[in-house]
């Protein structure tokens, strides 16, 4: 057993418990050069990273977390979290896919899809994707409206309609704000029920 490994393992779990991510990080960097296949520390270092926006390091650590677990559908989901942060759509949606070929029901990957589509402008396959992350998380009301306006921008007017009467049954704030921005209050606005607020 390596005393060594697990003292700054331990230090490295302490800190973060006391949210100094910077001596965790640390810490975990040294775990991880005196066990180079330490899967544990290597995901550690990859969401501090992450969730300093520090991407490139992030993105770094992710990739040594797939070549430790390269089947690993939540890892390959996180990649592509970060690839999407860092505004690398075409890379995201690639480690998204990965995620989704070992987990198909893994709605924030569909999620993530929607999004990085978006940014490119491939509205459509915005939309399908956005529509799979709502069908397995129905209630999830930003998806649903990101899918309203994918619809919209890809001019699938009827499905617009389905999406918006949708989203006014369990959020009509935000069925609102869809109708609201996508400009079509005259023939839709019927559709928005009354609010008292």
């Amino acid at each position: 057993m390596d005393f060594e490994y697990w003292r700054h393992y331990a230090r490295a779990s302490l800190w973060q418990f006391l949210e100094r991510e910077e001596k965790a990080f640390a810490e975990y960097l040294i775990a991880v050069r005196r066990q180079p296949d330490d899967l544990r520390s290597a995901r550690h270092l990859a969401c501090i990273a992450a969730g300093q926006q520090r991407h490139a390091l992030a993105e770094k650590w992710f990739s040594e977390c797939l070549r430790l677990a390269p089947d690993d559908a939540d890892t390959h989901y996180n990649h592509g979290f970060v690839l999407e942060q860092a505004g690398r759509s075409l890379a995201a949606i690639d480690a998204f896919s990965e995620a989704l070929r070992r987990k198909p029901a893994l709605d924030c990957a569909w999620y993530g899809m929607g999004l990085a589509h978006a940014r490119l402008g491939q509205h459509a396959a915005a939309a399908e994707a956005f529509a799979r992350a709502v069908e397995l998380q129905p209630l999830h009301g930003e998806a649903c409206y990101l899918w309203g306006m994918a619809c919209h921008r890809a001019q699938r007017h009827p499905d617009f309609e389905r999406v918006v009467e949708r989203l006014a049954g369990f959020d009509p704030r935000l069925a609102a704000r869809l109708v609201r921005e996508a400009g079509r209050q005259d023939d839709l606005g019927p559709l928005l029920p009354e609010m008292p607020f």
